[in-house]
């Protein structure tokens, strides 16, 4: 294999990258550094077989360039924030949608078979049965999970146009090491500056599954190896779930704090953390099991591991 990462510095990027080099894989990495860093792919750009290329996949030239001598596309790059305030809608169709259209084009005037995409359980919005499968309606409730489905269904229809393999990966709150946003760095930082009083969006009763990186990356690399079918939409996540003052509590433990004070914003639509945050998320992941692949970490142990990872 000679691989393309997207995004390739960014969390869940460079945990792959890590994986491919360990394999002898020839990666090039394509990213524009906007969240991701060179510090997380150091490491691996020592090996000889990773190359780094300092560019954007909205600009047709930087695609082209890095899909030289490339069979094989794992396209991770987006705006990972979901809040609406973080991730205006101009910015979401620019990096998620028009992004991945132009890393198709670039591909369809190549001789690139294959690609490989994460998505996000955030494309089925409120679902009213969990554990969730991958049958069930996509009706996003955010600009995020839109712009995602809106890639999915880009991805496809290329796939079957062209004669692509396409697999399609829904992942669920993936944590670890590197990563850089959401509610474990979100506590992180705000505790640092004022030990005493933690802000907590919604309720509280936000209650989530949580994907522990390395789970995440053994999962993509099962699937990529087992799956037959031409196009497979595949879950990825625990089995299990935490919810967001659980979350806060083991924080507050490992910090080695006492006497924090919750305060619980009370959020909206029924105690949600901000516009578009889906308030239970359990994803079916019997397809991904009868591939041979099985969860080392449950939500809990996942939450505490990142939490450990980032205070080092």
């Amino acid at each position: 294999m000679r691989a393309l990462i997207t995004g390739g510095a960014g969390f869940i990027g460079s945990h792959l990258l890590e994986r491919l080099v360990s394999q002898d894989v020839e990666v090039t990495i394509l990213d524009n550094l906007s969240s991701g860093s060179k510090k997380n792919i150091h490491p691996s750009l020592n090996k000889g077989n990773a190359h780094f290329m300092r560019g954007d996949c909205t600009q047709t030239s930087d695609v082209e360039e890095a899909l030289k001598d490339v069979d094989t596309v794992f396209h991770l790059s987006a705006n990972p924030e979901v809040r609406l305030e973080l991730n205006d809608p101009k910015t979401c169709f620019q990096q998620n949608i028009y992004a991945t259209h132009i890393l198709l084009e670039a591909m369809r005037r190549s001789q690139i078979h294959t690609i490989i995409f994460t998505s996000t359980s955030t494309v089925y919005g409120d679902a009213k049965i969990t554990p969730t499968p991958e049958t069930y309606p996509t009706r996003p409730i955010s600009l995020y999970g839109a712009s995602k489905l809106a890639s999915e269904a880009l991805i496809t229809s290329y796939a079957y146009t062209y004669n692509w393999n396409t697999l399609i990966l829904r992942l669920a709150n993936t944590v670890g090491p590197r990563s850089t946003h959401g509610v474990l760095s979100d506590f992180i930082n705000q505790l640092k500056k004022d030990p005493t009083t933690l802000e907590i969006l919604g309720d509280g009763t936000q209650t989530k599954s949580y994907l522990h990186i390395h789970d995440c990356i053994d999962a993509l690399l099962t699937a990529l190896q087992q799956t037959k079918d031409q196009v497979s939409i595949l879950n990825i996540g625990s089995e299990d779930q935490v919810n967001v003052q659980d979350i806060a509590k083991t924080v507050v433990e490992e910090m080695g704090l006492q006497n924090v004070t919750f305060h619980f914003t009370g959020g909206v639509d029924g105690g949600r953390g901000w516009k578009g945050d889906v308030k239970n998320m359990l994803l079916d992941v019997s397809q991904i099991k009868t591939l041979g692949w099985r969860c080392r970490y449950n939500s809990a142990d996942a939450v505490r591991r990142t939490i450990r990872a980032l205070l080092e």
